[in-house]
């Protein structure tokens, strides 16, 4: 589902810092988080924030997070409270005439809420099926599904989207207007994610051929 309709910023998701970098369309948030394959989760412990790494899949406007049941952040995350959930794409280092002036070309997306765990059966086994199609698609329906004790062992949250934000930084640096003239080399070094050749489990059997799905991918 990809609505295009716009963002609305609440006091936490509003921009203040370079606000004309925002993106206000919800596309655009839709568009960020599904070309992220990893995410980052932050809540409190105690009275220290924590932020891992951690794997997600998009549903319309539900984002799907999932761990181990022994992950302290996602008990906390399930038991009520607040989180914040970032993803970021690296494009380039900027690099300028002036050292203050290097940046980066990035898009990110931050997204505020309380996360509810899910349990209802029919809703975990569709959040399963998000999750792995956005890291492998095209692997929910050729691979084995999810045994009792692996359920068991996954807890699975959903973060709601509505209170999100979405910063993009594009283009050539900014330099102050007397440091043109400098003698100094200035632009953008561009960053991709490039995936490589398929490398075979060694227990596989010999000629087992590359699905498909695998040889498809690009990112």
């Amino acid at each position: 589902m990809t609505t295009s309709t716009p963002l609305s910023p609440t006091p936490r998701s509003t921009l203040r810092r370079l606000s004309d970098r925002a993106r206000t369309d919800r596309a655009d948030l839709y568009a960020v988080l599904d070309a992220g394959l990893v995410g980052h989760l932050g809540v409190v412990l105690g009275d220290a924030p924590v932020v891992l790494p951690t794997g997600y899949g998009r549903d319309g406007d539900t984002l799907y997070l999932h761990g181990s049941t022994g992950a302290a952040t996602l008990r906390a995350a399930a038991a009520g409270a607040p989180a914040c959930f970032t993803v970021t794409h690296l494009d380039g280092i900027v690099y300028a005439r002036s050292a203050m002036h290097h940046s980066m070309n990035y898009r990110c997306a931050v997204v505020h809420g309380t996360a509810r765990p899910v349990t209802d059966p029919e809703e975990r086994l569709r959040a399963y099926a998000v999750l792995t199609e956005h890291l492998a698609p095209g692997s929910w329906t050729a691979t084995r599904q999810p045994s009792r004790k692996e359920a068991a062992a996954t807890a699975v949250l959903a973060l709601d989207l509505t209170e999100a934000s979405v910063k993009v930084r594009t283009g050539p640096p900014v330099d102050d207007e007397e440091d043109l003239g400098l003698p100094v080399w200035a632009g953008v070094l561009p960053l991709r994610t490039v995936v490589g050749e398929p490398e075979p489990c060694p227990l596989l059997p010999d000629g087992t051929p590359v699905p498909e799905r695998v040889l498809r991918r690009r990112v």
